[in-house]
C-alpha cells in the first residue's frame, strides 16, 4: 500500500492510497471464501467448492464490488493507523483508477481531530485550600436540626419574628402586572426570620394575621440566580393562611438522643462536626480536580472539527429540553427566565461545548504520555459495585451494554488521569494510581 497524506485545513486530511496487487488478490480471496458458505453449486457442500468454482459462478458486478468494499476499508483503516488520525465522520471516498483485482487508487477526505499539543502538566503546581469547619458552622446545624423538631401550635395572633407563616402569593411584573414564572406559591410554609425569600419579603409579614393580606412590592437583587429576574421589580399579592408558634427542643442531651444514637449534646456536635468536613474535603477535592483540568484545557492547542462541536450542542441542548419537559416549562419561558434569546444561549452551549471536547482531548492524551490503563481486574470490581447499587436486575443488565460499559470504563480512566495530575500538582510522582 502506499499513502500520500495532504493537509487540507486544520481538521481535514486528504490521504490518496494505492493498493498493490497482492493486497487485491488478498481481498478477492477473502471475497471469495465468503461467497463460498453461501454457493451452491452441485457436488459440493456449503463453503467446500474450489474458489476458481465459486468465481465462475458469482455474478461478476457483485464480485468486483465486495472486494472493492473489502480492501478500500481495510487500506482506509490502515492508512489511519499510520498517520496516527483520529476521524469523527465517514470520510468522503472517491474512486480513481480500478483495474479489477490488478489495480485500485481511491482518495478519502477524513475530518479529524487536530493535533493535540499539551502543556507541561508535570510542572503544575495548585495549592489545595484547607478544609475548615468552624463552630458557628456546626451551631448552624443544630439550630437548623432543632427548628425541624419544633412543635407547631396554630395560633390566630399576628405573626411574629420565629413563626412559620403559611401563605398564598402571586407575583407580578411592577410594571405590566403580568405573572410572573417562579414568582408564586400556595400553602408554602415560610419560618420568618429564616431570610429563605429576598431581602424584605418575610419582614412584610411580620404583624398579619391568618386570613390577613399583603401587597407590596420588592426589586430582586443583582445577583440572583434566576437571570430573568435579576434587578426587576415585583410586585407580591400575599396572603397568610395559618400562623404556627414554633416550640423549639433545648439543645441538651435528651436532645442529641431524639436527634440520633448519641448519648450527649457533645457526640452529636461532634458527629456533624465530622460530617461537614467530609463534605467541604470532597467539594474541595472536586473543585481542586475541575482546577486542574481547565489548567491542563487552557494550555493545551488542538483543532477541533465543527461536527463534533455541533454535535456536543446538540445533545445538550436535547438533554435540557428533556428536562423542560418533566418540569412542565416550554423552551421560550426557559429562555426568558435566563434573558437570553436561542442564538445567544446556543453560543453559550457553544462555548462550553467546546471547552469540554478539549478538556477531554487533553485528558485522553495525558493518559497516552502516561501509559494509564483500566485493567479488566479495575474495572470487573467497578461493575460489581455498580450492580450492587441496584436490586432490579434489569438495571444491572442495562450496565452491561457496550456503550454503558464503555461509559464506565472511560469514566475510570478520566478519574485514574485526573489522579495522575493531582499526584504532580502535589509534588508527588508516583506510578501506582488506583482506579
Amino acid at each position: 500500500m502506499q499513502t500520500k497524506r495532504e493537509q487540507l485545513n486544520p481538521t481535514t486530511v486528504k490521504l490518496t492510497i494505492i493498493a498493490d496487487h497482492a493486497e487485491l488478490a488478498d481481498a478477492k480471496q477473502e471475497v471469495l471464501r465468503r461467497l463460498s458458505k453461501q454457493a451452491k453449486l452441485p457436488g459440493f457442500r456449503p463453503g467446500k467448492a474450489p474458489l476458481a468454482m465459486v468465481e465462475r459462478s458469482a455474478d461478476s458486478n457483485l464480485l468486483q464490488s465486495d472486494v472493492l468494499d473489502t480492501v478500500m476499508n481495510r487500506l482506509y483503516g490502515a492508512a489511519l493507523d499510520t498517520e496516527k488520525l483520529r476521524p469523527v465522520q465517514q470520510p468522503k471516498v472517491t474512486l480513481q483508477k480500478f483495474v479489477p483485482f490488478t489495480l485500485l487508487e481511491f482518495v478519502a477526505e477524513v475530518t479529524t481531530i487536530g493535533v493535540v499539543t499539551l502543556p507541561d502538566y508535570r510542572k503544575f503546581k495548585l495549592a489545595q485550600k484547607p478544609v475548615e469547619v468552624t463552630e458557628k458552622k456546626v451551631d448552624e446545624v443544630v439550630r437548623d436540626l432543632q427548628r425541624r423538631a419544633a412543635d407547631k401550635h396554630e395560633v390566630e395572633r399576628a405573626a411574629k419574628d420565629g413563626d412559620e407563616a403559611v401563605i398564598d402569593f402571586v407575583g407580578k411584573d411592577a410594571k405590566t402586572s403580568e405573572a410572573v414564572r417562579g414568582a408564586d406559591g400556595k400553602g408554602y410554609p415560610l419560618l420568618l426570620g429564616s431570610d429563605t425569600f429576598i431581602p424584605g419579603f418575610e419582614a412584610n409579614l411580620i404583624g398579619l394575621k391568618p386570613g390577613g393580606q399583603k401587597t407590596f412590592t420588592l426589586t430582586f437583587p443583582g445577583d440572583y440566580g434566576v437571570a430573568a429576574l435579576k434587578n426587576r421589580k415585583i410586585t407580591f399579592d400575599v396572603i397568610v393562611t395559618k400562623v404556627h408558634e414554633l416550640t423549639e427542643p433545648k439543645a441538651d442531651d435528651a436532645f442529641a438522643a431524639k436527634a440520633g444514637p448519641f448519648k450527649t449534646i457533645e457526640a452529636l456536635r461532634a458527629d456533624i462536626h465530622r460530617q461537614l468536613v467530609s463534605e467541604m474535603q470532597a467539594q474541595a477535592d472536586r473543585q481542586y480536580q475541575n482546577e486542574l483540568v481547565d489548567k491542563l484545557a487552557a494550555g493545551t492547542t488542538v483543532a477541533i472539527p465543527d461536527v463534533l462541536v455541533d454535535e456536543e450542542v446538540q445533545q445538550a441542548e436535547q438533554e435540557v429540553r428533556r428536562n423542560l419537559s418533566y418540569r412542565g416549562q416550554t423552551w421560550q419561558e426557559y429562555l426568558d427566565e435566563l434573558g437570553q434569546d436561542e442564538a445567544a444561549y446556543r453560543l453559550t452551549l457553544r462555548q462550553s461545548a467546546e471547552q469540554r471536547i478539549k478538556a477531554g482531548l487533553a485528558l485522553t492524551e495525558v493518559a497516552e504520555r502516561e501509559g494509564i490503563i483500566v485493567t479488566p481486574e479495575e474495572f470487573k470490581i467497578r461493575m460489581q459495585l455498580l450492580k450492587g447499587q441496584y436490586n432490579d436486575s434489569a438495571m444491572k443488565a442495562e450496565l452491561e451494554k457496550p456503550e454503558n460499559a464503555r461509559t464506565v470504563m472511560s469514566g475510570m480512566l478520566t478519574e485514574k488521569t485526573i489522579a495522575k495530575l493531582v499526584q504532580y500538582a502535589a509534588g508527588k510522582d508516583s506510578t501506582s494510581i488506583k482506579a
